[in-house]
C-alpha cells in the first residue's frame, strides 16, 4: 500500500494527523482510567473516552481524504460531528442524573443537536443555493442547546447536584457557546450565501483551508477539553466524599 507523504506546508494535513493522534492519546487515557473512577462517574469518563475514539478514527480518514484530493472533508466531518456532538450533549443529562434529569432532557439535547447538523449539512452540502435558511434553522438549534445548559433545565439541575456539578457543567457550557461558535463560522465561510449573502472573502478556497486548521484545532480542544472537565469532576467529586 503507498503512502501519500505529507508535505512540510500542508498544514492541513499536518493537523489532520496532529489531531488523531492527539484524539486517540485522549482515547486511551480515558478508557484506562474508567477502572480508576467511581461507579457514579465511570459512564461519564466513557463516554468521553467514545467521543475522542471515534473522532480519531474520522480523522485518521479525513487526513487520507485530504492528502489523496486535496479537498476539504466535509462529509466525514459531519458523519463525525453526528456522531460526537450528541454524545457531548449526553455528557450534561449524565452529570445532573443523580439531580433528578428526565430521559426527556436527554432526548430535548439529542434532537437539538441532530436538529442543528443535519440542517447545517443540508445547507452546506446538499442545498447551498439556500444555505442562510437552513443556516437560521441549524443557529436556532445551537440556541436552544445553549439556553437549556445556561439557563434552562440543564443549569437549575446543575445548581440542586452541588458545587462541584454545578462548577463542571458552568465550564462545559463556556465551550458549548465559545468552543463551538467556530463551527457556524466555518459554515458561513463554506457556502456561497456567506453572511446573509454579503461575500466576505475574495478566496473561498483559502478560506477553507484555513477553516479546517481551525476546525481541527477547536475539534480537538473541544472534544478533549469537555472529557478531561468530566475527568476532573469526577475526581474532586470522589475527594469531597
Amino acid at each position: 500500500m503507498d503512502h501519500v507523504k505529507i508535505a512540510s506546508d500542508n498544514y492541513v494535513a499536518f493537523t489532520f494527523f496532529i489531531g488523531t493522534m492527539a484524539m486517540m492519546a485522549a482515547s486511551v487515557f480515558f478508557f484506562f482510567e474508567v477502572n480508576n473512577t467511581s461507579k457514579k462517574w465511570r459512564t461519564s469518563v466513557l463516554v468521553s473516552g467514545i467521543i475522542t475514539f471515534i473522532a480519531a478514527v474520522h480523522y485518521y480518514y479525513m487526513r487520507g481524504y485530504n492528502l489523496a484530493t486535496g479537498d476539504s472533508p466535509t462529509f466525514f466531518r459531519y458523519v463525525d460531528w453526528i456522531l460526537t456532538v450528541p454524545l457531548m450533549c449526553v455528557e450534561f443529562y449524565l452529570i445532573t442524573k443523580k439531580a433528578g434529569a428526565k430521559i426527556a432532557l436527554l432526548w430535548q439535547l439529542i434532537f437539538a443537536s441532530l436538529v442543528m447538523l443535519i440542517t447545517g449539512y443540508v445547507g452546506e452540502v446538499l442545498d447551498s443555493g439556500n444555505s442562510v435558511l437552513w443556516g437560521v434553522i441549524s443557529g436556532l438549534a445551537y440556541f436552544y442547546i445553549v439556553y437549556l445548559i445556561w439557563f434552562g433545565e440543564v443549569a437549575k439541575l446543575a445548581q440542586k447536584a452541588g458545587p462541584q456539578v454545578e462548577q463542571a457543567t458552568r465550564i462545559l457550557a463556556w465551550f458549548v457557546l465559545v468552543g463551538w461558535a467556530i463551527y457556524p463560522l466555518g459554515y458561513i465561510l463554506g457556502t456561497p450565501g456567506g453572511l446573509f449573502g454579503v461575500k466576505l472573502v475574495s478566496d473561498p478556497a483559502a478560506a477553507i483551508r484555513a477553516m479546517d486548521i481551525v476546525y481541527n484545532i477547536a475539534d480537538a480542544i473541544n472534544k478533549i477539553g469537555f472529557g478531561l472537565v468530566i475527568y476532573a469532576l469526577s475526581r474532586s467529586a470522589e475527594d469531597e466524599s
